[in-house]
């Protein structure tokens, strides 16, 4: 059986690299539905399934950040990727916190693009893992394979990059998860930025576990976190 191609969605107001960036992606095998501005990509959104979301900041009629505030809104684990003319840590933060898996700053080489691409559907396919899908964390259950955080009869979905961060967590529990590990494991590399990043990330996550008391995500000053489950 022919394999399916990825789907992506790319919202890009700039008609010629929106149309150089299509046709490049299809070369490299993926299937691209382009849109002009974030009101059509939203539509685009809705009316079919896609596989990651590429989006640029800078748009007419809806800006990058309110589309994916309004994906984040119907899908709460679809990979996004914003692309950006801004370089300021402070719009890199924001698209993060709004839950973007990447972000490239114009301009940028295609290759790399598809790299990260690549490397975004590699940390998000959990089908592919052989590791045991559903794991107990204190009073929670965290099914990574649906991105789910379940307490008691509150279902809480998360994005796929907070549900790489808590896995590396549960697995290393007890343990000191070492920031430059988990960094160059999620991000592929280790930097300054993803650093303020992953930090953003451990405090989402120290909210969702906050109904049981005896979890903690304890700061290893200089080194890493460590998750604990001791009263």
């Amino acid at each position: 059986m022919k394999k399916a191609k990825t789907k992506i969605l790319l919202a890009e107001d700039d008609q010629n690299l929106g149309m150089l960036l299509q046709d490049y992606l299809e070369m490299e095998g993926f299937e691209v539905r382009l849109c002009r501005d974030g009101e059509d990509g939203y539509k685009a959104f809705q009316n079919a399934h896609y596989d990651i979301c590429i989006l640029d900041v800078m748009m007419p009629k809806k800006d990058g950040f309110s589309l994916a505030k309004d994906i984040r809104s119907q899908d709460n684990t679809i990979p996004i990727l914003f692309l950006t003319a801004k370089a300021l840590t402070e719009d890199k933060i924001q698209g993060f916190q709004i839950g973007a898996d990447d972000y490239i700053t114009k301009p940028f080489n295609e290759e790399e693009l598809v790299y990260r691409i690549k490397a975004i559907l590699k940390r998000t396919s959990i089908l592919q893992s052989n590791e045991e899908k559903i794991l107990k964390l204190g009073k929670y259950t965290f099914d990574y394979e649906k991105q789910e955080l379940i307490f008691g009869k509150e279902n809480r979905r998360i994005t796929s990059r907070e549900s790489e961060i808590l896995r590396l967590l549960i697995l290393k529990k007890d343990n000191v998860l070492k920031r430059e590990d988990a960094l160059i494991a999620i991000w592929g590399e280790n930097d300054y930025f993803h650093g303020r990043s992953f930090d953003v990330f451990i405090t989402k996550l120290r909210k969702y576990l906050k109904n049981d008391p005896n979890l903690r995500i304890e700061n290893i000053h200089g080194v890493g976190f460590m998750l604990t489950d001791k009263p």
